[in-house]
């Protein structure tokens, strides 16, 4: 993970696009916005990268954990299918997501309104050699979401996230599709639901 923060600042970001939808405690949509990541000023990137780096970046096995989708249909027509898709097409399609937020507002549980705001983003994982030296070239492109859920601090502005995911899980430096990574900011109040429709359970 921290191989993947190192590429979420202002001077090399990984991340090409940002989405995100606003919410009331019912889970109904009240704004949403699309944009080119580059395309925000300086001071919206790094509030925005350090909203993205503190899910993967979070304490793994207490706050993020992973998890493995479960196999079958399920699965095909679930979220684990919209979120392929979403990831597919790099965040451009409107239609993926409002269906994305529709899913998360039918199962979020929460007493304010809130903000989910779902990244996109590229990694060119880097060749390392036997002797654990960086080599050139890259083995693969990881192509990630990145996805955090957050209480709004004031109008249009989220706080610190509470929820969140990874996906496809980075797993021994590789794309893994069959896992995610999940973020709860406290595990003794996890979002069973929401948990249930990632998962197809």
């Amino acid at each position: 993970m921290l191989e993947l923060t190192r590429r979420m600042t202002p001077e090399r970001t990984c991340f090409s696009r940002i989405a995100g939808a606003y919410m009331d405690a019912e889970g109904y949509e009240d704004g949403t916005f699309n944009i080119h990541f580059l395309k925000l000023s300086g001071s919206d990137k790094k509030k925005n990268l350090e909203l993205a780096k503190s899910i993967p970046f979070s304490k793994t096995n207490e706050e993020l954990k992973e998890y493995v989708f479960p196999e079958g249909a399920a699965r095909k027509s679930g979220m684990w299918s919209l979120l392929m898709a979403m990831r597919e097409r790099e965040l451009k399609d409107d239609g993926l997501l409002n269906m994305f937020y529709e899913l998360m507002g039918e199962a979020y549980v929460s007493e304010v309104d809130y903000a989910i705001y779902v990244f996109f983003g590229s990694y060119d994982v880097p060749v390392k050699g036997k002797d654990k030296e960086w080599l050139e070239g890259s083995e693969e492109v990881y192509q990630f979401l990145v996805c955090a859920v957050s209480p709004l601090a004031g109008e249009y502005e989220p706080g610190k996230p509470e929820f969140g995911f990874l996906f496809p899980a980075f797993s021994n430096r590789c794309t893994d599709t069959e896992r995610i990574h999940i973020f709860h900011a406290d595990s003794a109040f996890e979002q069973t639901e929401v948990m249930r429709r990632i998962l197809g359970q």
